[in-house]
């Protein structure tokens, strides 16, 4: 079926299940990011490819609501769809609450999946949608009664990291675990987000593109830990290994007769934004929840030593793998080749394979020139792969899951001689990007009072950009990963020595070039003074800034200092691992920068 059959189908269901309007949040059965293919409801129905965004039907329109990461991509993949595009965040954008308030009738239903739904946002939706009042229906899936070939769930083998690279046994955090729930009084948790159950038993997987986990549940009481995994994704030695820590084995399919049947007037901890409307509710009928981040989230959060060692392991592994890409680049261009942005693409990921432990890559790589740069998360397609040519300027952001660590890193560059104004740009972006990266700041400091740092060289020019500044990043984990974050919206989750987050602010210049440039940092402790404890950054990401974009008389001399330094330990730490010409090459990329003399750049 083409868009419009499916809309008229599952408009068909809605009316044969009285519905008015019927939300899809695009989640799967974990409220993950990035979803498995059977999950991708909203991109089956409208065709927007996205991560993030939600889409309601009524028997008369169709809206779709994101970010601004999405804005350009979303107005190009819905053209034609009949699906309105609003815009989240901007202050004259019709809120999907307020859609719906002006859509249904008084007593009107709106439907969604209560397994892909988190509890959290059932609770916003019914105190919004009160006042008409509209009833909210989360008993059925109708995308399993239009989507005919519907992919089954993924069966992919997971695995086990060992303690040597986890630095933390299974047995160690689930105490971990459990300490933190007496202190909470509680007396159980259910874990449903995939990452926190990945961290929980050391365990990995394949079934979701990026991010290396298994589809999984777990309940962990003071008596025993459950997890809640297709029995045929364990090899006979990853199960031994985790019945010899004590954990029981049960089917994934196994996880709602199990909350039926637990022992009544338990005190259970939930977190209410990551469990899905259906099994919250089960929840409630046996026991007294306690709502908070669950303690697996903040634990996974605060790398330890052995994991912070990992992290910079793994970026030497890629920092080699880059370098070795932007100096083949450079050469193809000198030499008169035409390199594709998908052709790049799957040479950075050939590339980052050939280094030890490479698992995959950690997201789609954006690799986005000329104006698809302003399409924050631009992917390319046959139909719109861009030829880079010697000009302009070439946004690449990518990553890779290593068994030892994680990266994301995001470099802009100048395949020829760059205008003014991209130099100007690209200046203010690094500026922003050199303030939070060198700055100190006292513990208790939240991430939302550091984003101002790397916007206000932007805000002083009259820019800004409306993506986050930056997110908590996993180990052999997702790449996106909370609960730490540094943005403008607020989050009270406060910032400590381990945790470890990008620092990635931009400009986009709509269909002419996007600008960002993204390392990742490890929060480390600073120094004690009479006022308490400070923390601080430490860079992780090893690659050079290209400095043909540079403005040197743009940036202080604390600035420039900052970037000579970062570009001599990028040097230092890379030069061993490289053949003699691209040494050469990362010395030349790397050189020393001199305070400029008044009035020149």
């Amino acid at each position: 079926m083409n868009r419009q059959k499916r809309i008229a189908a599952l408009r068909a269901t809605m009316r044969q299940h009285d519905m008015e309007a019927y939300l899809i949040t695009g989640g799967d059965a974990h409220l993950s990011e990035y979803v498995p293919d059977r999950w991708k409801t909203r991109q089956w129905i409208s065709g927007f490819t996205g991560s993030a965004g939600r889409l309601v039907l009524t028997h008369r329109k169709a809206g779709l609501w994101t970010d601004s990461r999405y804005f350009l991509q979303a107005e190009e993949q819905l053209r034609g769809s009949g699906i309105e595009l609003y815009k989240t965040g901007l202050p004259d954008s019709l809120a999907l609450h307020d859609f719906l308030l002006e859509e249904l009738p008084v007593g009107g239903v709106v439907g969604m999946d209560g397994m892909s739904v988190s509890a959290a946002e059932v609770r916003r939706l019914e105190r919004l949608l009160g006042a008409k009042p509209v009833r909210l229906n989360t008993e059925w899936d109708l995308l399993d009664e239009v989507w005919e070939d519907r992919p089954p769930l993924p069966q992919a083998m997971a695995f086990m990291l060992p303690d040597e690279i986890t630095g933390q046994s299974v047995a160690d955090k689930l105490e971990a675990i459990r300490s933190r729930l007496r202190k909470a009084g509680a007396e159980a948790l259910l874990l449903c987000a995939l990452d926190e159950v990945a961290w929980t038993f050391n365990l990995r997987g394949n079934d979701v593109d990026y991010n290396p986990v298994a589809l999984a549940y777990a309940f962990i009481s003071m008596q025993e830990s459950v997890l809640f995994i297709a029995r045929q994704k364990l090899t006979e030695e990853v199960a031994t290994q985790l019945l010899d820590r004590g954990v029981i084995l049960a089917d994934y399919g196994q996880i709602i007769p199990y909350l039926e049947r637990i022992p009544p007037h338990q005190r259970i901890l939930v977190d209410p934004d990551k469990t899905p409307e259906t099994l919250h509710n089960l929840l409630l009928q046996r026991g007294t929840l306690l709502e908070d981040l669950t303690p697996a989230n903040h634990l996974k959060s605060v790398k330890n030593p052995v994991e912070l060692a990992g992290f910079r392991r793994a970026m030497l592994r890629d920092g080699v793998a880059l370098t070795r890409f932007f100096h083949g680049l450079e050469k193809q261009l000198a030499e008169g080749a035409q390199p594709t942005e998908i052709s790049l693409t799957e040479t950075l990921t050939t590339l980052r394979s050939e280094q030890p432990l490479y698992v995959s890559d950690s997201f789609r790589t954006i690799c986005s020139y000329a104006g698809h740069g302003a399409i924050v998360h631009y992917s390319a397609t046959p139909a719109t792969d861009a030829v880079v040519r010697p000009e302009g300027i070439l946004l690449v952001d990518s990553g890779a899951q290593y068994l030892d660590g994680t990266t994301d890193i995001t470099r802009t560059l100048a395949p020829g001689e760059p205008t003014q104004a991209m130099r100007e740009d690209f200046t203010r972006v690094l500026k922003g990007h050199i303030a939070l990266a060198q700055c100190r700041f006292p513990l208790g400091t939240r991430g939302s009072q550091l984003d101002v740092l790397a916007r206000k060289p932007l805000w002083d020019a009259g820019i800004n950009y409306l993506h986050g500044t930056g997110h908590g990043v996993g180990h052999c984990l997702n790449v996106h990963e909370g609960p730490q974050s540094i943005r403008m919206e607020e989050n009270p989750v406060t910032l400590q020595a381990g945790m470890v987050l990008s620092n990635e602010p931009g400009i986009y210049r709509t269909h002419q070039y996007g600008i960002r440039t993204e390392n990742l940092m490890a929060v480390v402790k600073d120094c004690q003074t009479e006022s308490g404890e400070f923390l601080s950054f430490e860079t992780l990401t090893l690659c050079y800034i290209d400095l043909r974009l540079l403005i040197p008389s743009m940036l202080s001399g604390e600035e420039l200092a900052w970037l000579n330094h970062y570009h001599e330990m990028v040097y230092e730490r890379l030069a061993p691992h490289l053949p003699e010409e691209e040494r050469l090459w990362l010395k030349e990329k790397t050189q020393t920068i001199t305070p400029p003399t008044h009035g020149a750049d």
